[in-house]
């Protein structure tokens, strides 16, 4: 009996040695459902920065990413001012993705706006240094009674990256719009340019901080040790039986 509680005595405290541990180093997730790309450039800031960051994989191939407590705040000020999570930007195919029998003029044309406008505004973002692109667009419907149709317009939201000048690509982003919507003017395009925030400034670790953490995880250790080691022995003692319980059991000869 006393080997066997001796044994439930170990495991019951390792095991609470394990979770006071995994508490004082707990972490937290930042963002979920997740594409893997994102959530690899995501940790890659992250780990740049100093953080411990990590992905972890969800259901239906989605990520999610975590961090130290301690670190969450500043992880997701760096994420926001690098524009993160990205939108997932629907393509063609996905808008377009027959759902019905039949589709009305009204809904085929609300699908063509969202697609032309999701699909320009994924190529901008893929310039260096933009962190978001917007693409609105106002594309009337012809009319055949009139002389003359009415012209598109389209306005571009641009979140380009501190320190990064991106007026001389104003007018090949106009131009991309332009391309890609028909009957669209270029002059009717609007080009919005807006910076973005600066990135945080990773903190170092003071020599002084790294040895208060050091002092205060051994001492919870110790603590932990000795209230294991105190109810072993009780437990131990409770199971284990008194010379008077052993004369009282043993039959005398």
């Amino acid at each position: 009996m006393s080997k066997l509680a001796t044994t439930w005595g170990r495991r019951w405290g390792v095991s609470l040695l394990a979770v006071l541990v995994l508490a004082g180093c707990g972490r937290q997730e930042l963002y979920g459902q997740l594409s893997e790309r994102q959530a690899n450039e995501m940790v890659a800031l992250l780990q740049s920065a100093g953080i411990d960051a990590r992905k972890e994989a969800r259901e239906a191939g989605q990520f999610a990413i975590s961090s130290q407590q301690e670190h969450f705040g500043r992880a997701i000020e760096l994420l926001h001012a690098n524009g993160y999570p990205r939108g997932n930007f629907d393509n063609v195919g996905q808008v377009f993705k027959k759902e019905g029998f039949v589709s009305t003029p009204v809904e085929e044309r609300a699908r063509l706006m969202y697609a032309l406008s999701q699909e320009l505004a994924n190529t901008l973002q893929t310039i260096d240094g933009v962190i978001v692109a917007r693409v609105h667009l106002a594309v009337p419907e012809k009319d055949p009674l009139a002389d003359k149709p009415r012209p598109a317009s389209a306005s571009v939201f641009i979140k380009y990256r501190p320190g990064r000048d991106l007026t001389p690509q104003i007018g090949q982003m106009k131009a991309l719009v332009v391309n890609g919507v028909e009957g669209l003017p270029y002059e009717n395009v609007t080009v919005a340019l807006f910076p973005g925030e600066v990135a945080p400034v990773p903190r170092a670790v003071e020599p002084a901080d790294s040895l208060k953490t050091s002092l205060a995880l051994a001492a919870g250790t110790g603590a932990v040790v000795m209230l294991v080691g105190a109810g072993v022995w009780m437990l131990r003692r409770r199971t284990t039986p008194t010379s008077r319980e052993v004369a009282l059991v043993e039959p005398r000869p």
